[in-house]
């Protein structure tokens, strides 16, 4: 009978029972965000990857750079690089 259930887990299934619904949810929105295509600041093919905590690299021009630890860019890296693009746009 339980073998007609489809399966929700995704890559959370790993956890089981354990640590509760919250928790595996986040963990799985996390990890499929983390693998998603996300696209080159350089050369703009969707081709980076994650290489380390916070370390992501295109594979296709090479290019590394920092990012987020899950997300190459992150709501607070946006904001400093308007703010920096704001403060060069006065100073010219």
């Amino acid at each position: 009978m339980a073998q007609n259930r489809k399966s929700r887990t995704g890559s959370a299934g790993r956890f089981g029972a354990r640590y509760g619904r919250v928790a595996r949810k986040r963990v799985a929105e996390i990890e499929s965000d983390m693998h998603d295509d996300h696209t080159c600041p350089d050369c703009g093919n969707d081709t980076v990857d994650r290489q380390g905590t916070g370390i992501w690299q295109c594979g296709k021009c090479g290019y590394k750079y920092a990012g987020g630890t899950y997300r190459p860019e992150t709501p607070a890296g946006r904001t400093v690089k308007r703010s920096i693009r704001a403060a060069l746009a006065e100073e010219e």
